[in-house]
């Protein structure tokens, strides 16, 4: 489970940021955290804020840095890394940014982090903590310049005069077997899943419901009864691209295929019809739920971190509570799988819904161009107060100033 993560410097964030699944103490909704080691953990967060405030910044910084992570060891020595620092100041756009992630797998906590720019890693470290004393893994300065654990200090060193300046050696020692490494790469790279355009995972869904898993097609079927999408059965085909499609695809681009391209598509039985509606003849709603569903049980079955921009879109806002409802449910989140997304869905602005620590929001000074990330926790704000209104009031900030002669949530 995520802890927490920091960001300096990097897209619109100027200075440092620290977003938190860290719960605090005050009591309430104590479904939607699990405590680990006196730690008490939330299975969700929500992110609010204007348009172009760094919203979807937070979630391009997360998948930048886990596309990094999978891809460092395949990239070549002379690749470009993409990290983009903050541009609109003298002082940063030359800068290395920055980046550090706290958490907990399997009862042990890490931390994560490094500097880079595009070039190159100037510094990268990863500590953990079994017995709960900080331990060191691996420590690196400028670039080339490493520190290990005496015991282990033989193998890393070998380890590390295989690696190079843009390539990030929590991947090198992955890759070349050492154990230490294993568990936290595997959670960086593999169980944290970020998700930019959820209208985009149809192949990869589709080929999830091709295997008949009989665990998947009950609960996708379970799902879609209680958001009653009128939907009792559902098949997945594939099929080779048709001929005249293939012949259109440049040769130089079929010689890169390792075997013939198939396309995917489903059908839907609805109630009461015996006529079968295909994937493109639903809604977008219908098909990116359906998209979407085999990423939520992968998440709730194996401790994944799902990150979604854009939750909300093309879903109603009883759809989006159902879904974060069933991540604070522990009868159905037993694991600590974490949803964090952003949303302009008002509608789970109620604290009989999310705690104050579990909502967040982004802003942008207008005149600098500079990102800020908060909690509502940071702001005095009573268990009976409607947050909704006071966001959409601005007290909270986060809200776009609309420059017109009217203000439809004035005050009373």
């Amino acid at each position: 489970m995520i802890l927490e993560f920091s960001i300096t410097n990097f897209l619109s964030f100027k200075d440092k940021v620290t977003f938190s699944m860290l719960a605090n103490t005050t009591n309430g909704l104590d479904d939607n955290y699990i405590i680990f080691n006196g730690r008490r953990v939330l299975k969700t967060s929500a992110i609010y804020g204007a348009n172009a405030s760094g919203k979807t910044n937070i979630f391009k910084i997360l998948t930048i840095v886990i596309s990094m992570l999978r891809s460092s060891n395949i990239i070549n020595i002379n690749e470009k890394l993409p990290i983009t620092p903050f541009k609109f100041a003298k002082n940063t756009i030359d800068k290395p940014s920055e980046f550090e992630i706290k958490f907990i797998v399997d009862d042990v906590r890490y931390v994560y982090g490094f500097v880079a720019d595009s070039n190159k890693i100037h510094e990268e470290y990863l500590y953990y903590y079994p017995n709960g004393r900080e331990t060191k893994i691996f420590d690196r300065t400028n670039t080339n310049d490493y520190s290990f654990p005496q015991k282990d200090e033989k193998i890393l060193n070998d380890i590390a005069s295989k690696n190079a300046p843009n390539k990030f050696l929590i991947a090198t020692a992955t890759n070349w077997n050492y154990e230490k490494t294993k568990i936290p790469y595997k959670f960086l790279s593999v169980d944290i899943n970020p998700f930019n355009y959820l209208s985009g995972l149809k192949d990869l869904a589709l080929k999830e419901y091709l295997k008949n898993d009989k665990e998947l097609k009950d609960f996708a079927l379970d799902f879609l009864k209680k958001a009653d999408f009128n939907i009792e059965d559902y098949k997945v085909l594939e099929t080779d691209v048709p001929n005249d499609v293939l012949a259109a695809i440049p040769d130089f681009v079929k010689a890169g295929m390792k075997e013939k391209p198939k396309v995917f598509t489903a059908f839907f039985k609805h109630k009461g019809s015996d006529v079968e509606l295909s994937y493109e003849e639903e809604s977008m709603g219908t098909q990116i739920i359906f998209c979407f569903i085999p990423f939520i049980m992968d998440a709730l079955n194996n401790k994944r971190v799902v990150v979604v921009d854009e939750l909300d879109k093309s879903l109603h806002p009883y759809l989006v509570e159902m879904i974060v409802q069933m991540f604070n449910n522990p009868d159905i989140n037993k694991n600590g799988a974490q949803l964090i997304f952003n949303t302009h869905d008002t509608n789970l602005l109620k604290l009989n819904i999310l705690r104050r620590d579990q909502i967040w929001f982004t802003e942008k000074d207008d005149k600098s161009g500079i990102s800020d990330l908060y909690p509502l926790s940071d702001f005095s704000v009573r268990k009976t107060e409607n947050v909704l209104k006071g966001y959409m009031l601005g007290r909270y900030g986060a809200v776009p100033f609309i420059k017109n002669d009217f203000n439809l949530w004035e005050e009373e």
